[in-house]
């Protein structure tokens, strides 16, 4: 794997509540060209009251750094350094989404952003995707549509599936939060273009592990060749 760099940020946005986000910015090193100098991938860590953080995503946010794209994770409120209190249904949260890709686009001057989701991240992330007009595209991995985590997370649903956003979901075939079944019906309804990229014989958790890391890296480059 070739050199990235990596910078440490506080973002601070006036129009969400005053929280301060723990960011951090994975730069391709010198020797790994940027593919695309106008283009940042934003990614959403997995559910903070089950100790989900932003350290979760930093195998995905180095490869593709190092694969020449500027990568970007975050803690949401309330997790790591990042002030505030998480909230249960994730909604407070997509203030946080909005917050850092405005910081991306204000700060870093990159002005077309890939939204990446992870677990209870990417129904956080699909809420925002129509929120932020520099968002071109949206991957999810592991996106729990499932009975009892659309308890939780149902309300997210209705955003994402309406976006006319290109968008890709991933999931494995054994993941405990949907089945196959409930994800094909769940997209049957979608706007625009929706791909999806299933595992197989993989479960929720061990997909969001390292051993999947670069999977997850080849998917994302792949689906952002197509925008």
């Amino acid at each position: 794997m070739s050199e990235y760099t990596l910078e440490s940020f506080t973002v601070e946005n006036k129009t969400n509540d005053g929280i301060k986000l723990h960011t951090r910015l994975f730069k391709p090193g010198r020797e790994s060209k940027d593919k695309d100098e106008n283009f940042a991938i934003v990614m959403v860590h997995p559910y903070s009251i089950l100790g989900g953080s932003q350290g979760l995503l930093k195998g995905i946010a180095s490869y593709l750094a190092s694969n020449g794209y500027v990568a970007v994770t975050f803690d949401m409120r309330g997790v790591g350094r990042s002030t505030g209190k998480p909230s249960i249904t994730g909604f407070a949260e997509v203030k946080d989404v909005v917050a850092v890709c405005n910081w991306v686009s204000d700060f870093l001057s990159l002005n077309r952003i890939l939204l990446v989701g992870s677990s209870a991240g990417a129904p956080i992330a699909g809420s925002a995707v129509d929120q932020i007009e520099q968002v071109i595209g949206y991957v999810s991995i592991g996106y729990p549509f499932g009975m009892t985590a659309s308890i939780l997370f149902g309300r997210h649903h209705k955003a994402i599936l309406q976006s006319s956003k290109p968008k890709l979901f991933i999931m494995g075939t054994q993941d405990g939060f949907t089945s196959v079944k409930q994800l094909k019906n769940k997209l049957k309804s979608a706007a625009g273009r929706v791909e999806t990229h299933l595992i197989d014989g993989v479960g929720h958790f061990q997909m969001e592990g390292p051993d999947f890391d670069a999977h997850m890296v080849d998917l994302i480059i792949k689906f952002i060749a197509s925008l």
